[in-house]
C-alpha cells in the first residue's frame, strides 16, 4: 500500500509538472481555460457580494496605474482584455484572477500613498497570475486531498494503533510543513515579479521597500511568519532591496523608451 501511495503522488507530480517565469518548479494539472473559467466566475461573484466603488477620480486613477503595468506583461497576457474594479473595502489589499481580472481594496489607497507604491502591490498581484500560483494552489491541494486519504486507507488495511491521532498529526504536518511555507514562496516570488513588471513600466521601485514599510507599521506583520501565508515585512523588504539594482536597470530603460508614468489621485 505505501508503495502505491507513492506511485500514485509521484505520477501525479510528473505529469503536472511545469516552470515558473523565475525557474521554479511547480504542479499545475489545470488547463489554462478551466483556470479562465475559475477566475471569471469567482470575479462575478465578487462583483455581486461587495460594494463597488464609483468614484471616477479612484477609479480613472487605478485604471491608469493598471493599464501601465499590464502593459509590460508577456503577450498572452497583455493582449487580454483586463477589467479593474475598485471595491468599497477598509483592508489594505488587492488581487487579480487568471482570464484578466483586478480588484482593488479603497483601503490600499490609504496605505500606498503614490502611483508607485500602488503598481507595487499590482505587479506583484498580477505576477501571481501569470506565474500560475491560482493552478498551482488547486493542483497541490488535490494532491494533499489524495496523499491524506490514500494514507488514512493504508493505516485502517494494516490496522494500526492511534491512527486517528496519526492522521490528524499528518494534517498539521501538511498545513505547517507544505501549505504555509508553498504560499511563502508563491508571495516571494511573486514579489520578484512585482518588482520587475512595476519597474519595466516605468515605476519607481525603491516605492516598493516604503509600501512594506507602510504595510509593516499599519501591522501586517503581527503574525509570527512560521504561521503565516506571506513572508513578514522585514523578510520581503530584505528581498526586495537584494533585487533592487536589477530593477532600478529595468526602469532606467523604460523610461529612455518613454515610459513615464503620471497617474494621479
Amino acid at each position: 500500500m505505501k508503495k502505491l501511495v507513492l506511485i500514485v503522488l509521484a505520477s501525479a507530480v510528473l505529469a503536472g509538472c511545469k516552470t515558473s517565469p523565475t525557474g521554479r518548479t511547480q504542479i499545475a494539472f489545470y488547463s489554462d481555460q478551466q483556470m479562465t473559467q475559475m477566475g471569471t466566475a469567482s470575479f462575478a461573484e465578487i462583483k455581486k457580494t461587495q460594494p463597488i466603488n464609483k468614484d471616477p477620480k479612484v477609479n480613472s486613477y487605478v485604471n491608469c496605474i493598471a493599464e501601465k503595468v499590464v502593459a509590460v506583461l508577456p503577450t498572452e497576457y497583455a493582449s487580454q482584455n483586463w477589467e479593474v474594479v475598485v471595491f468599497e473595502d477598509e483592508s489594505a489589499n488587492a488581487f487579480a484572477l487568471p482570464g484578466g481580472y483586478i480588484g482593488v481594496h479603497t483601503g490600499l489607497l490609504k496605505i500606498a500613498t503614490n502611483q508607485d507604491q500602488v503598481a507595487t502591490v499590482l505587479g506583484h498581484e498580477v505576477g501571481h497570475v501569470i506565474a500560475e500560483h491560482s493552478n498551482e494552489r488547486v493542483s497541490q491541494s488535490s494532491i494533499l486531498q489524495t496523499g491524506m486519504q490514500l494514507g488514512n486507507a493504508a493505516l485502517e488495511m494494516g490496522n494500526v494503533q492511534y491512527r486517528n491521532e496519526i492522521m490528524q498529526g499528518l494534517g498539521l504536518g501538511a498545513q505547517y510543513g507544505v501549505v504555509l511555507p508553498f504560499s511563502r514562496s508563491h508571495e516571494s516570488e511573486a514579489d520578484t515579479i512585482g518588482l520587475d513588471l512595476m519597474a519595466q513600466a516605468g515605476f519607481n521601485p525603491k516605492e516598493s521597500v516604503t509600501l512594506w514599510q507602510n504595510m509593516s507599521q499599519a501591522g501586517s506583520g503581527a503574525t509570527p511568519e512560521f504561521l503565516s501565508t506571506h513572508p513578514a515585512p522585514t523578510s520581503r523588504i530584505a528581498n526586495l532591496q537584494s533585487q533592487m539594482s536589477k530593477a532600478l536597470s529595468e526602469q532606467k530603460t523604460a523610461k529612455a523608451q518613454g515610459k513615464n508614468p503620471q497617474c494621479r489621485l
